[in-house]
């Protein structure tokens, strides 16, 4: 921990009071030099506007979309800004995270919570985000069974999300104690490390390993699809002959709308307080990090 001015707001930016952030996999793979990453990490918040050219989000509580775009380029254009390649990330790459008491961020990123959503739901938006990427991207029919491969905080979400747009989920992972959390809203779950072969037309990859996109596009059919959400930076050993004859489809899948995950929240459709394993005030940070990082916990807070 150390102490720093507090951020001068440039135009068009809100000054933002830290109310609630969550450590995710990712900050603990910035600690360990993924991105060789130097700053203030953060990206998962809930947050309080304290100053913003627009007086409508001043008092606000706020979550943030954490890719900064430039606004001119031929992505922005189309609205795919997290696309942009003249981005800034917040806490990820040249912009300084949330875990300190004043952050900033555009007001165009910012999205005002409704009252139903409590700021420890809140912290979860931007992981749900990435858990509802998935619909946009791929047509996946009505009542389809979809496999998901991966017990961890974002595999919980992607389980959760698919059982509340009325699909079937087949969950696989290592840990009980976890499964059992999209186990009570729905899904099928399956801890014996054991997976079918060729059985799935959809099947996602959360498992936060590069050994894990292996065993996807064995459990995949011919002509199937394979979401690809792990971003670890380990080569993959792939039979990409294999992915030729069979046609598979492979599809990278990262930040997502805010929107979808804000109305889940609200609706109550997705359980995301069960996943919470600890709470620390920011000044305990360096213990969170310590906390967040052992075996078995899930989603360590910092308020």
């Amino acid at each position: 921990m150390r102490g720093v001015p507090s951020p001068e707001r440039p135009p068009g930016f809100a000054l933002i009071r830290l109310l609630l952030g969550g450590i995710c996999n990712t900050d603990l793979e910035l600690q360990r030099g993924y991105y060789g990453f130097a700053g203030i990490p953060g990206h998962e918040f809930v947050g309080e506007v304290v100053e913003a050219d627009d007086l409508n989000l001043v008092g606000r509580r706020v979550v943030g979309e954490i890719n900064l775009a430039c606004g001119g380029c031929d992505w922005c254009a189309r609205e795919l800004g997290r696309h942009c390649p003249n981005r800034t990330v917040l806490g990820i790459v040249k912009h300084p995270g949330a875990f300190q008491e004043f952050f900033t961020l555009p007001e165009r990123n910012l999205h005002i919570l409704p009252d139903e959503v409590s700021n420890e739901q809140a912290v979860f938006v931007e992981p749900l985000a990435a858990a509802t990427e998935i619909l946009d991207q791929g047509a996946i029919p009505a009542g389809e069974t979809i496999a998901v491969q991966g017990d961890g905080k974002l595999g919980l979400l992607i389980a959760q999300v698919l059982l509340a747009n009325g699909y079937a989920v087949e969950h696989f992972g290592r840990h009980a104690r976890k499964l059992a959390i999209s186990g009570q809203a729905g899904a099928r779950t399956h801890t014996n490390g054991d997976v079918p072969e060729r059985a799935f037309g959809w099947v996602v990859e959360a498992t936060g390993s590069s050994a894990g996109m292996e065993t996807a596009l064995r459990m995949v059919r011919p002509r199937g699809t394979v979401f690809l959400k792990s971003t670890v930076h380990d080569r993959a050993a792939i039979d990409w002959a294999g992915v030729i004859v069979n046609e598979i489809s492979l599809i990278g899948s990262r930040c997502g709308r805010f929107e979808p995950a804000i109305q889940l929240l609200r609706e109550g459709r997705v359980d995301v307080l069960s996943m919470i394993s600890a709470r620390f005030p920011l000044s305990a940070a360096p213990e969170a990090f310590a906390r967040a990082a052992e075996h078995g916990n899930m989603k360590v807070l910092l308020h």
